[in-house]
């Protein structure tokens, strides 16, 4: 019995195919850790007590007649929510549980929800009376739908104990004592049949005695190991190659025992570390005797955890004397084994029949077996499960050397368990959906490989030789060696839970998804180099301040009330948001999804010259010709190494989330459908009217009031152009396209046009709307009336021409880096903000010397503005009136002299409110001036003012935290090395989420 009460038991049919075929079930060779139970039952005066084993996964069958006594001997040995008693279900569907004309619909209820429980990985017990064969068939077969054990206990009372207990209830007092006979004549003509029927455990309890002596233990199935946490080894198919065997033990650390001839039975780690083989220990290689002598060795004094694999299952039948082909390497194991003695040959066959099918282990979160397993049979016991573990699944299909085409599996599967296996043979061992395959192909002259657990770190050595020629070359297609499709519609489609460890479980409505699945499919990069999307930000509480909708004082005042004492105010530019993936080479790239080392998932082979990635908020890439985003990755990348982030971050990738100016490059659409042609019309209409009015002003009319509001609706006009326009400047020349901003045009030329089609207008609330989607810090825009520099110098010194793959210079670009998210292996989204941005300023600062090296090859361009912008900022004393004040005056002046304004951040991040709910992770403060762009030319005018203070930010600031909270658990879920699907399932939340109606000037 373990700790918790419970003992242990190895009872799956490991036959599947006569478990198919529907003959008897069998007993699994896996050991009793006890005596089973006979069902036969004893005199009372042998067994006054008796222990009723049952797995903690089955579903047990209550027998007996009416009046037995089967309702209180559940309510005794089961939790209430476990019992699904016939009688409920009958008044749930007639209101009356004696109304036996409802027992049909009953039933049908009875089985949907033990079917659910099954599902669940739940006990499950079915409270009736069970005595006719059709009935205890359809809750067999219900059992093995879900490869749980079916469990009968029957309570064997005497007729005058259930008459009397009948007659004692109300509802039953007038029935008829012929029903309780024909119950007792079933229940005989049954007790014979119960083990053939497919029940594998039967207790029987004969008398009222038995029935109150007896008492249930649950027992833990073999495979459960949840309990040992590791660390592990967990080594690839051997297939005899004993010396490899011991040099891989070595690299890992293992010390080698040897006995007085020399040989190695036993292998102790010093550190306490456990091996797990995932079988095919023997055939084909030189020495499976060895092989067999050492791992049972290690398994025997529990250095070592065994899983069989199909070429044990063959050679214990053969052991068994079964007839078997002797093939596929069978025949060197038996020439082998014959010149061992007879009792090494009944060790090992006694070892192969206590071999479980596969262990979970670490807490549910590793799963390891033979050939694989889908999560659904995780932990379950049946002769399917023992069948797919040993040989997997195919598809019916033969390939051209005859051999059975494999199913891919692992393609498929979403658990949150990580299943290592082996089975088919494959050139390198590579993880696919939190699945690994560890066969190399060592005996074909290939590797053995071990995975150190949970470091999920591989270690392998070379074949010696070739010892056994393949049937076919080794080639990738090992279901989890195959790099296959990593993501799946099913993964993002409908409705859906996404489970967050700062915001707990967060829901997708389907409508929302389908929002986001059209912008994923059709606009965004590939998911595979999109492993976070920015969240949205809400903004500060609404001031009442005169002439302000948004000041300081409501943001400083707002994290006061939350408890947060410092925060640092980061200048916020006019630009649009911007995540940047970068690589420290290509290679690095190909090796992408960013994950640490050995982490789930697998590399996808990037095209060449791609080396990371530069996308929007909404996923979408910034330029259509990936060049102009390679130079931009470049510099980065160039200052990164200048700045020794690399090393210091132990990093081979960075996640940046950043600032790309000027806003006109992306938002060219946005500026001539909307802003410009306000601009514009205002430019025409004003000036005439003004000249009519001043005219007959001139001429004694008395049209002063109108006059005078004119005069200040055309300023107001001026002061929005004047707004938008600060926003946008010329980047690069190309006399082909010289478009001109100071109407509040495209912005420039020469740069290819940004492919994010998110340029509407602002009041349709889709992603994108806002001229400053989820704005963040950025760098000071240059002056509207700025000319832009010398092109050709400007070009060098980004390292390309000054026509570059058909694009004018980058010069006047801007990217403006205000946080580092993830590096390889680590989430960095916890540092502190001031932290992030002293980090952000050594890179930033590096550009200084990366831009004079390439000044060196080009005259004059170290005197260019560079690309990376740095973020102003103040940190400030919500506590300290003194410290508020200087960040009040600090947003004044930025405001004054054009900026867009800031955003309020507490110093520390990750930060909780007292019960428990997260601080907004920052909030924005826009400018006067600024908000004129977003709520109209007129928006200062105090009636407007009035209108617009009455503005309900609950909801925005609701989606702004859920999206955070995705973002998060992307950043973490990557960090972890999850797989592809499992970062993605975060990142298109973010986005389903975008589509949530919000007003998009918030």
């Amino acid at each position: 019995m373990t700790e918790d009460g419970r003992t242990e038991y190895g009872d799956e049919s490991r036959h599947a195919y006569e478990d198919r075929q529907g003959s008897g079930t069998q007993r699994d060779c896996e050991p009793e850790p006890e005596p089973e139970p006979q069902p036969q039952s004893q005199p009372r005066s042998e067994a006054p007590r008796r222990t009723l084993a049952v797995p903690d996964l089955s579903l047990v069958v209550l027998i007996g007649a009416t009046g037995s006594g089967k309702s209180t001997f559940a309510a005794r040995h089961f939790r209430q929510t476990e019992v699904l008693s016939s009688d409920f279900c009958r008044g749930l569907v007639s209101d009356d549980e004696n109304d036996q004309s409802a027992s049909g619909d009953a039933f049908e209820v009875l089985h949907f929800i033990a079917a659910k429980r099954l599902a669940a990985g739940r006990l499950t017990v079915v409270d009736a009376t069970n005595v006719q064969s059709e009935a205890r068939a359809q809750l067999v077969r219900l059992a093995r739908e879900h490869d749980v054990l079916p469990v009968a206990i029957v309570l064997d009372v005497p007729e005058q104990v259930c008459a009397a207990r009948n007659a004692a209830r109300a509802d039953r007092a007038g029935l008829p004592r012929r029903v309780i006979q024909r119950h007792q004549r079933e229940l005989r003509r049954s007790l014979r049949h119960l083990e053939r029927e497919g029940f594998r455990k039967v207790h029987v309890l004969r008398g009222q005695e038995e029935v109150e002596s007896a008492e249930v233990v649950t027992e833990r199935r073999f495979n459960d190991l949840r309990h040992l946490t590791g660390p592990f080894d967990i080594i690839g198919d051997i297939h005899g190659c004993r010396s490899e065997l011991e040099t891989l033990l070595g690299r890992l650390g293992y010390e080698l025992v040897r006995d007085a001839l020399g040989r190695a039975v036993d292998a102790v780690h010093p550190e306490g570390r456990t091996a797990v083989f995932v079988g095919d220990l023997v055939d084909r290689g030189p020495d499976s005797p060895g092989v067999l002598r050492l791992v049972m060795g290690m398994v025997g004094a529990g250095h070592a955890l065994c899983v069989p694999g199909n070429h044990e299952n063959k050679l214990g039948r053969y052991l068994k004397g079964r007839k078997v082909q002797h093939t596929h390497g069978l025949a060197e194991t038996i020439e082998q084994l014959d010149k061992e003695d007879a009792g090494f040959r009944a060790e090992v066959g006694e070892f192969i029949d206590g071999l479980v099918s596969h262990y979970v282990l670490d807490g549910g979160g590793l799963v390891v077996c033979h050939a694989g397993l889908p999560e659904k049979y995780h932990g379950r016991t049946s002769g399917r499960v023992r069948s797919f573990a040993l040989y997997g699944d195919t598809t019916g299909e033969t390939d051209e050397f005859g051999l059975p085409v494999r199913y891919p599996w692992a393609e498929d599967y979403r658990g949150r368990a990580a299943v290592v296996y082996g089975h088919t043979p494959t050139p390198r061992a590579s993880w696919l959906n939190n699945t690994l395959c560890l066969d190399t192909g060592c005996v074909f002259g290939g590797a053995m490989t071990a995975l150190r657990w949970p470091e999920r770190e591989m270690v392998d050595v070379p074949a010696e030789r070739v010892w056994y020629e393949p049937t076919k070359p080794l080639a990738t297609e090992a279901p989890g060696g195959a790099d296959g499709r990593p993501l799946d519609l099913n993964d993002v489609a409908g409705r859906r839970i996404v489970e967050t460890r700062y915001m707990g479980r967060l829901a997708v409505k389907e409508e929302n998804a389908a929002a986001a699945l059209e912008v994923m499919s059709r606009f965004a990069i590939d998911p595979r180099l999109l492993p976070y999307l920015p969240p949205t930000m809400a903004p500060c509480a609404t001031s009442a301040e005169e002439g302000y909708l948004e000041h300081p004082a409501e943001a400083f005042a707002g994290y006061r009330a939350d408890g947060v004492r410092e925060v640092v105010c980061e200048e916020k530019h006019m630009g649009s948001r911007a995540v940047v993936l970068v690589c420290r080479d290509e290679t690095v790239a190909e090796g992408l999804p960013p994950r640490p080392q050995g982490g789930g998932g697998t590399s996808i082979g990037l095209p060449k010259g791609v080396s990371g990635a530069l996308y929007t908020r909404t996923g979408r890439p910034f330029f259509d010709d990936p060049e102009t985003t390679e130079r931009i990755l470049r510099r980065v990348r160039d200052c990164a190494e200048e700045a020794g982030l690399w090393a210091e971050l132990e990093t081979d990738w960075l996640l940046l989330d950043a600032e790309l100016m000027p806003w006109s490059l992306k938002a060219t659409g946005l500026l001539r459908k909307q802003y410009a042609a306000v601009g514009a019309a205002s430019g025409a209409v004003f000036p005439d009217v003004l000249g009519a009015l001043e005219a007959a002003a001139a001429r004694g009319v008395e049209v002063s009031p109108l006059l005078t509001r004119q005069r200040d609706r055309a300023a107001d006009a001026a002061a929005f152009t004047e707004a938008y326009r600060r926003y946008c400047w010329r980047v690069g020349t190309d006399p082909a396209d010289g478009a001109d901003t100071s109407g509040g045009g495209s912005g420039g030329s020469g740069v290819s046009r940004a492919s994010d089609p998110e340029a509407v207008p602002a009041a349709e609330a889709v992603p994108g709307a806002e001229p400053a989607p989820g704005a963040a810090p950025d760098a000071e825009p240059a002056p509207a009336a700025a000319a832009a520099p010398d092109a050709p110098n400007a070009a060098r010194a980004f390292g390309g021409s000054d026509r570059s793959a058909g694009l004018g210079a980058l010069d006047g670009v801007r990217l403006a880096p205000f946080q580092v998210l993830a590096v390889q292996g680590r989430s960095l989204a916890g540092l502190a903000h001031t932290d992030q941005l002293a980090l952000i300023d050594r890179l930033i600062a590096a550009e200084a010397a990366v831009a004079a090296r390439d000044g060196a090859r080009a005259e004059d361009s170290t005197d260019r503005p560079g690309l990376l912008a740095t973020t102003r900022r103040i940190v400030v004393d919500t506590e300290d009136e003194a410290s508020v004040a200087a960040g009040i005056a600090w947003w004044l002046d930025l405001t004054a002299d054009g900026g867009e304004g800031m955003v309020v951040k507490p110093v520390q991040a990750l930060i909780r409110q007292g019960d428990g709910r997260l601080v907004q992770p920052g909030v924005k403060c826009r400018g006067r001036e600024y908000l004129r762009i977003i709520y109209g030319p007129e928006y200062t005018r105090p009636e407007n003012l009035r209108r617009l203070r009455v503005r309900h930010l609950g909801h925005k600031r609701s989606l702004a935290l859920r999206e955070y909270a995705l973002g998060l658990e992307a950043l973490d879920r990557l960090a972890d090395g999850e797989p592809l699907w499992r970062v993605h399932e975060a990142v298109f939340a973010v986005l389903a989420l975008e589509s949530e109606p919000v007003d998009p000037r918030l």
